[in-house]
């Protein structure tokens, strides 16, 4: 029997446990870079309601970047009404991701208003699509894949 008929099957419980304790995972073990912190993510939500402005992003487009919070919540981010501690990981992670191209999106265009007009421009690396669409289909994949190809664009990291 292979390992998924295994994995499959329904009286090999015993061994799908035994697998799961095969390689013990250390609670000490920390991740290779730093949890993003409540005042980081504070600031970066500040920043990120800036860069909504100057991409021209209406609150469903910004909603959808960050992982699509309740609107009611993200209307509250938006005044500074923000409790970091019950942010999550995955919105802070799409927050540095897209301070990331931001960043990345300074280095390339000297004039900042080209870099966000470039946004909106079909571009083929993205199938034709824009970067903006590539961003609004809204998977933490789809702003790494742009974070990527931006990073390679200006030389890497």
């Amino acid at each position: 029997m292979s390992r998924l008929q295994l994995l499959t099957h329904g009286s090999n419980l015993h061994y799908i446990r035994h697998m799961a304790n095969t390689v013990p995972l250390s609670l000490h073990t920390r991740a290779p870079w730093p949890e993003i912190g409540d005042r980081e993510t504070t600031a970066m939500l500040r920043a990120f309601f800036n860069l909504m402005e100057r991409w021209q992003l209406n609150d469903r487009q910004g909603r959808i970047l960050l992982g699509d919070p309740a609107a009611r919540t993200y209307a509250r981010w938006k005044v500074g009404q923000v409790e970091a501690s019950r942010i999550s990981r995955d919105t802070r992670e799409r927050l540095s991701m897209l301070m990331g191209i931001h960043k990345s999106l300074r280095h390339l265009f000297r004039d900042p208003s080209r870099g966000y007009d470039w946004l909106r421009k079909p571009n083929r690396a993205f199938g034709g699509a824009s970067v903006l669409d590539r961003l609004l289909a809204g998977s933490i994949p789809d702003l790494a894949a742009v974070r990527v190809y931006l990073d390679a664009e200006r030389g890497g990291w």
